[in-house]
Formats: structure tokens, C-alpha cells, sequence
């Protein structure tokens, strides 16, 4: 898979939403995304990251932007989730990862010299016109809702 590069074409996709809805890139034209993949629902460095975006959501939608998290979590887990910590944006299900496999950030990881694959933390920015302004890979959690508004603000 090719590496996505900072003003192509962010790839469309479809994926069921924990309201229930398919959701794809293009329902978000005319925003900008903060578009999200992060490992697992309910996990310290997620819900630290999701809290982040949580807690700065004003300042991001006064940038006309969304958040959008994407996990190959299922649905009812976004959905758990997004109760216990009383998120107020959109997680989508990629249970397939294709859409974690077209933005690349489905990888080989190693923990404890174990050797196995999962997501890379990574956040991308797309314009209103569907291409990306931004991409943070291997995101740090401490201190990345900060880099988000600020690439938001450029």
C-alpha cells in the first residue's frame, strides 16, 4: 500500500458509526476532519487521546472541523465507550480494517519482543476539499490535541 502524502486525496470510505449510520468522507466536504485511528476502545492512551479531543471539541468545531475516530473496535464497544466517558463526536467500526489498511496504519508493532500486527496511532487532517493538510504518525498522546488546533489554525 502506498504511503498517503500530505496533499493527496484522503481515501473515501463507509463505515458503520456508533449511532447505528453508515458514515464516508464525503458526507464531511466543506469541514474540515480531524480524522483518528487509534488502537483500542477503553485502553489508557485511547481514552486519554479521545478525552483530549473531547474536552477541546468547541475550540475544534469554532475551526469548522469534526472529530472522527476510527478503531477496528466493534460498534457496541464504541458505543460502551462513548457512554463511560461521555464523548461528543463520532467513532466509526472498522472491525474489516480496510480503511485502516488504505490509510496505512495498519502495521506490524512488536511489544515485549512479540511481534504482531495493530494500529499505529495516527491522526490525519483533510481540508474541505478531501485532501490532507496533516498527518501525525505515531501520535504521543500528551500534547496532540494541541498540535491538531494548531494545524487546524494554519
Amino acid at each position: 500500500m502506498a504511503t498517503l502524502k500530505i496533499g493527496d486525496a484522503a481515501p473515501d470510505f463507509s463505515l458503520l458509526g456508533n449511532d447505528g449510520k453508515m458514515h464516508s468522507l464525503k458526507d464531511f466536504k466543506g469541514k474540515k476532519v480531524v480524522l483518528y485511528f487509534y488502537p483500542k476502545d477503553d485502553t489508557s492512551g485511547c481514552t486519554a487521546e479521545a478525552c483530549s479531543f473531547r474536552d477541546n471539541l468547541s475550540t475544534i468545531k469554532r475551526k469548522d472541523a469534526v472529530v472522527v475516530g476510527v478503531s477496528a473496535d466493534s460498534v457496541a464497544s464504541h458505543t460502551k465507550f462513548i457512554d463511560k466517558y461521555d464523548l461528543n463526536f463520532t467513532l466509526l467500526s472498522d472491525e474489516s480494517k480496510a480503511v485502516l489498511k488504505k490509510y496505512n496504519v495498519w502495521k506490524e508493532k512488536s511489544m515485549y519482543g512479540r511481534k504482531y500486527l495493530g494500529i499505529e496511532r495516527t491522526t490525519f487532517v483533510i481540508d474541505e476539499r478531501g485532501k490532507i493538510s496533516h498527518i501525525f504518525p505515531k501520535v504521543k498522546v500528551n500534547g496532540h490535541t494541541e498540535e491538531v488546533l494548531k494545524a487546524l489554525s494554519e
